[in-house]
């Protein structure tokens, strides 16, 4: 039983009856992520034969030869996403989160601790701060009815979904990962790839992440209920959800399947495997970001019969954005076979400076994920747009590639694709949660403005 997603804005917080009006349009217009990549692949191929030069032939086949480009970061961003929501779900991390659920005394304390928490899991991996974030506000929102702790629960869940507004800081970051990779994209556009100790380990990405959970947390805590409110609490049988009942042990097959000697076996064998990988010096990439949180999952997992329900049940949350991919790469083959990056990307120069750069650059970048919400899809389709306008301006290539990231996480917290999962978890519509991430999209994009700008003068 969900929270009641009717209930009127509480009188204390005028900024959600000010986007009121914004989250009717946002529920009633605007269609499915698919149906966006969909109008954006007719859009693109327009403008390709309109203000490109490429005739209706050249922008079919640029399109049918690209379809195929990104098959390879398309099964690593599924990883990504598979992996985040099964290690959120292990018994270990479900436990653990039940644990952290008791700790705060008061409801402010309740909101902040889910937004800290979902934002240092989102840095760990966007797939599981993700889903932690609903977890989380719902176990806190359950924890607080049982000791007589009012706590408002779309508050929670905005606090939760807030908190992935800094995963692309942090060490599954598409982008930059993308430009750690040998042989990806970007990599092939460059000529040579971009360690993370340049983009996600550079000192002024990791205090723009700090500033932005800091500075975040301070506003979410100033629109918080209080005093006369309104509070819509986690409806009576709306809490934890039982653990799953062991599966019965029959035959001999099943006791294999039931030991957990087979998954800490592969487990360990990956966890060898990255040690190893790193002490000859070899650089965070995609593919080792995914073999890390892998290893964590098959060594802390009791056996195989709990790998195989972690994965069905993420699956789900996969399939859609598998779906798109093919359609981000047709997009970028239309782009190359129609100059529509070099025309874009002139466009940008005329306008921009060495300075301004990296905040224009995020702009448009967090213009394009409401077309684009895949962060994988967006920087597929703009980092070479990017790239070669920082090249053409002087600019350092990861401020490209960070002023893309910044811009993807960042309108993030008003557009409604990432936050389906979450919101599924919670029993929540966008509408509920809009009036406080809106909070968290004015604070983090003038910390991520002012990241940028400072990179770029330094």
């Amino acid at each position: 039983m969900a929270a009641k997603a009717t209930a009127e804005p509480k009188k204390g917080a005028p900024l959600a009856r000010v986007m009121r009006p914004i989250n009717n349009v946002v529920e009633r217009w605007i269609p499915s992520a698919l149906v966006f990549a969909i109008i954006l692949t007719l859009v693109v191929g327009v403008l390709g034969m309109t203000i490109g030069h490429a005739g209706p032939i050249e922008i079919i086949q640029g399109w049918g030869d690209g379809l195929a480009g990104l098959l390879a970061f398309m099964t690593q961003m599924a990883l990504i996403l598979l992996l985040g929501h099964m290690l959120a779900n292990t018994r270990p991390v479900r436990r653990l989160l039940q644990t952290v659920a008791s700790w705060p005394n008061t409801a402010l304390q309740g909101y902040l601790l889910v937004f800290v928490v979902a934002a240092c899991a989102s840095l760990i991996t966007w797939g599981l701060g993700l889903v932690v974030g609903g977890l989380l506000a719902k176990e806190v929102a359950q924890s607080g009815r049982e000791r007589g702790v009012k706590l408002h629960f779309p508050m929670l869940v905005a606090a939760g979904f807030s908190g992935f507004v800094v995963w692309h800081m942090g060490y599954s970051g598409s982008g930059p990962l993308t430009a750690a990779t040998p042989d990806s994209f970007i990599a092939e556009q460059l000529g040579y790839t971009i360690p993370i100790t340049d983009t996600i380990f550079s000192w002024w990405n990791i205090t723009g992440a700090l500033a932005t959970i800091v500075l975040v947390a301070l506003a979410l805590a100033a629109v918080a209920p209080r005093g006369s409110d309104r509070i819509v609490e986690l409806p009576g049988g709306a809490g934890s959800e039982k653990a799953d009942a062991d599966e019965a042990i029959e035959t001999p097959a099943d006791r294999i399947d039931a030991s957990r000697l087979p998954t800490l076996i592969v487990g360990l064998m990956l966890a060898a495997y990255l040690v190893v990988h790193y002490v000859n010096g070899g650089q965070a990439t995609l593919d080792i970001v995914n073999w890390t949180f892998l290893a964590l999952i098959l060594i802390i997992v009791r056996n195989p019969f709990e790998v195989i329900k972690l994965t069905k049940n993420a699956a789900a949350n996969v399939g859609e954005i598998l779906l798109q991919f093919p359609l981000y790469a047709g997009i970028m083959g239309m782009m190359a076979a129609s100059g529509l990056i070099e025309i874009f990307s002139d466009m940008l120069v005329s306008i921009a400076n060495p300075t301004t750069f990296g905040l224009l650059a995020l702009l448009s970048a967090g213009i394009v994920n409401f077309f684009v919400p895949s962060g994988g899809g967006q920087f597929a389709v703009q980092a070479p747009i990017m790239l070669d306008a920082s090249e053409r301006l002087g600019v350092d290539p990861e401020i490209a590639i960070m002023a893309v990231a910044y811009g993807d996480q960042w309108t993030n917290m008003i557009q409604p694709f990432w936050a389906i999962p979450l919101l599924a978890i919670a029993g929540l519509k966008m509408r509920d949660i809009l009036g406080y991430t809106m909070v968290t999209l004015l604070v983090s994009g003038v910390v991520f403005g002012g990241v940028l700008v400072m990179a770029s003068l330094l």
